[in-house]
């Protein structure tokens, strides 16, 4: 089967985000790049029911090389996203905290120090209707320089340079959301309480995330 591995993995992070209550229902989608070829989630399937061959495999235009179902509806903001940045893969979910601050907010601040896992504070790209070529552009913009956005009224999105990657942020971006709607729900959403890292103690922790950890011999 083309690109079987890449295709069990997507099932796989698929199946992860729902147990996590990283989205609802069949919401959300996840694709890998390979080459010239995307894996991408099928459309309105039951993650519990989606096996690897449900997988759709498609080019960079989005036509299909190895599908038996529709994709995504998203389709064209992966492939835009892949068009802008150099990300190997994409997570998009609709978990609570980063949904509702995108309804509230344009950025969300560096009101902790994991904001330098994705390069800053994280924008949110203005609303469009899922699906949409105007989604797809809004959400590349928001994405230049960072590896995560929010997708106003809608949910959030990260990005990798392989699967593992992009989803080990997913949850990083959640507990960001939902800090700064703590600080907002405690202080006030203008409050001039509500302390904001600068940039440069935003790279210094990023420059010790980037070697935190275990290495192995």
């Amino acid at each position: 089967m083309l690109l079987e591995k890449e295709r069990a993995e997507v099932v796989r992070v698929c199946q992860e985000m729902q147990r996590q209550g990283l989205v609802v229902g069949t919401a959300g989608n996840v694709s890998v790049r390979v080459g010239d070829q995307v894996a991408i989630s099928p459309s309105g399937m039951a993650y519990e029911d989606v096996e690897p061959g449900d997988v759709g495999i498609h080019d960079l235009t989005g036509a299909p090389i190895d599908a038996r179902w529709a994709p995504s509806s998203e389709l064209p903001l992966h492939l835009a996203v892949y068009a802008a940045t150099d990300a190997g893969a994409i997570t998009h979910n609709h978990a609570p905290a980063s949904t509702a601050l995108s309804v509230v907010v344009d950025e969300v601040p560096a009101t902790h120090y994991y904001s330098s896992m994705f390069g800053g504070p994280l924008r949110v790209a203005p609303y469009a209707t899922f699906g949409s070529d105007a989604l797809a552009e809004n959400v590349a913009a928001a994405l230049e320089g960072r590896s995560g956005a929010l997708m106003a009224n809608h949910g959030a999105l990260t990005i990798g340079p392989n699967l593992a990657k992009a989803f080990s942020l997913l949850p990083y971006l959640e507990y960001v959301c939902e800090v700064q709607l703590r600080a907002m729900a405690a202080a006030g959403a203008d409050s001039p309480r509500i302390k904001v890292l600068s940039r440069e103690l935003l790279d210094e922790a990023g420059s010790g995330l980037s070697g935190y950890g275990q290495t192995k011999d």
